[in-house]
């Protein structure tokens, strides 16, 4: 047909720039897509995805809100693809580049008009403009594979004892080592830049197997600084590490460093996987068993809230946090609703991939209406007169990758492709959530964050006047200890530890703790004390995480402690009740050392720093991490006062002026930022957090309030306090940077057991597969798990 109005539009149209995102794969608002009967039309003005499906017309609403007629229908189908040939060399998915579609897909395109017609009449044109902005659009990487690209291009720096290195060669120059000089291991070679020393790394990073004598050798030494044999390229790139920052880092003058040792880089070749190979390799090869305890294979399940997410690389550990929390009524009822959904229409940004609500409100949809929870279709394939191509027993799954480019933007460690801490990613989901909230005015008492929010209440008792200090916090999970008691090893050398109970480790968390160096108001000088934690209120949903990965040798490790997990909770027996008849009240006022990031502490100290030394440089730089603290360290190793003891008076240290302007930016006053960074010792990640959880707090000190035993407003409510398991989430593998997250959840509504709400009912979600569980979702992945989720009864 000949549209009107192209002439006046084609002007204006512009083929898409290597930096913008062209979403060619899938609507912004849901999972319908080019693979779909009616595909995806791509806007050719802002290059948003919309769909045209008969219930949903999201490509019109765009329309409707930004008046742009025009758009790219893009449809594919899989081409059939040529059966190998036993005589090729197998494929090697090492490079990390975005993959080409054509050879696997055909692609079909057509214009549409929605000025012409609200259901998008198909026209054509001929303009160069279209011609160009259509050519720009199938050509260009696609927003998923864009994001992931860039995700994986880790960013790798220089630090100081790469820039600062002082070589003292201990070895004959010219002689490559091919031997660790501890053991008799040849691969996972690490040369030490200062004496030319050659030792074996970490079996956990090598992947080759490893001894940790290069590690060892800078304990003994002191000399941080590695170069992996095998990895040197004649460009002058390798895999270098720094054990002093432990991480992975760049040498600048690698060259010359290499020089020292008689190693010319131009007569190098590359002959081992580099880290980062290695790793997405390991990642890309874990096959997490879909057999129960028996050995009996798991039966795909398909239907309402039964849909799979698939893997971007490394996403299980979002991916079973999403699974988890889809799977609680609170979740449902806030993002599934069509009052919720009422936001698309009415939403102040210009693209839905760039609103977190929208994307809530999508995947929300993806993962509960059961449209896309279908068995996945064979690819077409050329077999032979005596194969038969396999049918594919579960289901694609559908792809969160604009709602993992959108909750990892700007965030250091969500935003690679890198494995990440399930834990961690819950915490940094909810704060994110409940910043989306007040963006858009909404009451948090409706938000379903709520339901996870209560009261921890720590009680400290002064042991010479036997006054009592009491402080209620507002938290989102408890974090519990896990008593790790060795047991013996298995035959491959795993260590194997004695069994706990879940009470049990709620227990110890409410354990009296001794304090020895408590600085007393009342008593006025340093005396014991002692420290209790227990809940003040309960949420409607509690998570409970296990503290497996833990700092072993400044190492973090994990411990897999197996816990005796029971259906059923009862925890009136730790609730706090607050100040009891007679006790009188502790001067907490009175000028305490922070406490400091434990973890951090252990590096630095490791390192060889003073603890004293340590702590100012954690003060110093927000208590965050070691490598922040030891640039610190560096530049004030000559203040006169280094070694001075730390001043506990005059109150927490005044906010530093760059993070108040830093704060002020996203629309807080100056006071609320100074406020909120002394209730956070400095930290600003944890001082935007205090801001979001004290909206109508001014900033303006005040005197303290008279004591009260009234329980502040940190969400939960009384006992009683029962509970019931609703989800687990487990961690399969053997480190913290690499291995498997699976969520398993009980569903009833899933009719396993004939639509019975009975203890059977578990499904497990292992990325885009879904299956029935075993009985209670299976001891061993119940046992060791990473966080459970109880819903309130």
């Amino acid at each position: 047909m000949a549209c009107t109005h192209i002439e006046e539009l084609a002007p204006r149209l512009k083929s898409p720039t290597a930096s913008q995102h062209v979403h060619r794969e899938e609507c912004t608002l849901c999972f319908d897509g080019q693979d779909g009967p009616d595909g995806v039309l791509v806007c050719l003005q802002c290059f948003n995805g919309g769909c045209v499906g008969d219930d949903r017309k999201h490509a019109f609403l765009h329309y409707e809100k930004l008046s742009h007629p025009l758009a790219l229908v893009v449809k594919r189908t899989r081409r059939e693809q040529k059966k190998r040939d036993e005589s090729e060399p197998p494929l090697k998915k090492l490079a990390i580049t975005a993959p080409s579609d054509n050879e696997t897909y055909e692609y079909t395109t057509s214009l549409r008009c929605f000025r012409c017609s609200p259901l998008g009449e198909a026209v054509r044109s001929d303009h160069p403009n279209v011609v160009a902005t259509t050519t720009g659009i199938m050509n260009s990487l696609s927003s998923a594979q864009q994001s992931e690209v860039k995700a994986w291009e880790e960013e790798i720096t220089p630090c100081e004892h790469t820039l600062t290195l002082e070589q003292i060669p201990l070895v004959v120059p010219g002689q490559v080592p091919t031997q660790c000089t501890e053991c008799d291991l040849k691969e996972n070679l690490w040369l030490c830049l200062t004496c030319g020393f050659a030792n074996c790394g970490r079996q956990q990073w090598g992947g080759t197997g490893g001894n940790g004598h290069a590690l060892q050798h800078f304990k003994d030494t002191g000399h941080a600084v590695g170069v992996k044999l095998g990895t040197i390229t004649p460009e002058g790139t390798a895999d270098i590490y720094c054990y002093s920052c432990d991480d992975a880092k760049v040498d600048p003058d690698l060259a010359r460093h290499l020089k020292t040792f008689g190693i010319a880089v131009m007569d190098q070749t590359k002959t081992e996987k580099s880290m980062t190979e290695l790793q997405l390799e390991q990642n890309l090869k874990y096959d997490f068993s879909m057999t129960d305890e028996g050995g009996k294979e798991l039966q795909p399940v398909f239907g309402v809230g039964l849909t799979g997410l698939k893997n971007l690389g490394n996403s299980c550990y979002m991916a079973s946090v999403m699974q988890a929390l889809f799977a609680e009524t609170t979740f449902r009822e806030r993002y599934y609703t069509d009052e919720a959904m009422a936001h698309v229409q009415t939403c102040d940004k210009a693209l839905p991939a760039d609103c977190l609500e929208c994307q809530m409100l999508k995947l929300a949809d993806g993962l509960i209406s059961g449209r896309y929870s279908t068995p996945a279709k064979a690819p077409p394939i050329a077999t032979s007169d005596f194969e038969v191509a396999e049918t594919p027993k579960f289901q694609d799954g559908i792809r969160p990758a604009q709602f993992k480019a959108l909750i990892g933007k700007g965030h250091a460690e969500f935003s690679t492709m890198q494995q990440q801490d399930s834990e961690e990613f819950l915490q940094h989901l909810i704060e994110r959530l409940r910043q989306e909230a007040k963006y858009l005015g909404r009451s948090e008492n409706i938000e379903a964050t709520n339901a996870l929010r209560f009261g921890m209440e720590q009680r400290l008792e002064c042991t010479e006047c036997h006054r009592v200090g009491y402080k209620v916090d507002a938290v989102d999970l408890a974090s519990l200890p896990v008593d790790a008691v060795e047991e013996g090893v298995t035959e491959d050398g795993k260590k194997l530890y004695k069994g706990v109970t879940l009470e049990s480790c709620i227990e110890s968390l409410a354990a009296p703790e001794q304090l020895d160096d408590y600085a007393c108001g009342n008593c006025n000088k340093r005396v014991k004390a002692v420290k209790t934690t227990t809940f003040k209120t309960f949420p409607q949903l509690l998570v409970l995480h296990m503290r497996k990965f833990q700092l072993v040798n400044w190492l973090p490790t994990k411990l897999d402690v197996p816990v005796n997990v029971p259906e059923t909770l009862t925890l009136d027996g730790v609730w706090g009740k607050g100040r009891q008849p007679g006790e009188a009240e502790l001067d907490t006022d009175a000028p305490q050392q922070p406490e400091f990031n434990a973890a951090a502490m252990a590096q630095l100290e490791a390192m060889g720093f003073p603890a004293v030394r340590c702590q100012k440089a954690l003060l110093a730089t927000g208590n965050s991490d070691a490598d922040a603290a030891t640039g610190w360290l560096f530049e004030h190793m000559d203040d006169p006062d280094i070694d001075a003891p730390i001043s506990t008076g005059g109150g927490a240290p005044e906010p530093n002026p760059d993070q108040i302007v830093m704060i002020s930016e996203m629309g807080f006053t100056p006071a609320q930022a100074r406020k909120a960074l002394r209730e956070s010792s400095g930290n600003t990640e944890q001082a935007i957090e205090w801001l979001f959880s004290h909206p109508d707090d001014d900033g303006e000190e005040t005197a303290p309030a008279p004591a009260s035993d009234a329980t502040p407003n940190v969400g939960g409510t009384p006992p009683p306090a029962k509970y019931r398991l609703k989800s687990f989430i487990s961690h399969k593998g053997p480190s913290v940077h690499s291995g498997h997250y699976v969520a398993t959840v009980r569903q009833p509504q899933a009719g396993l057991a004939g639509g019975n709400e009975t203890p059977d009912d578990w499904v497990l979600f292992n990325d885009e597969k879904v299956a029935a569980a075993a009985a209670r979702g299976g001891d061993d992945l119940r046992s060791l798990a990473y966080l459970y989720i109880y819903e309130r009864v």
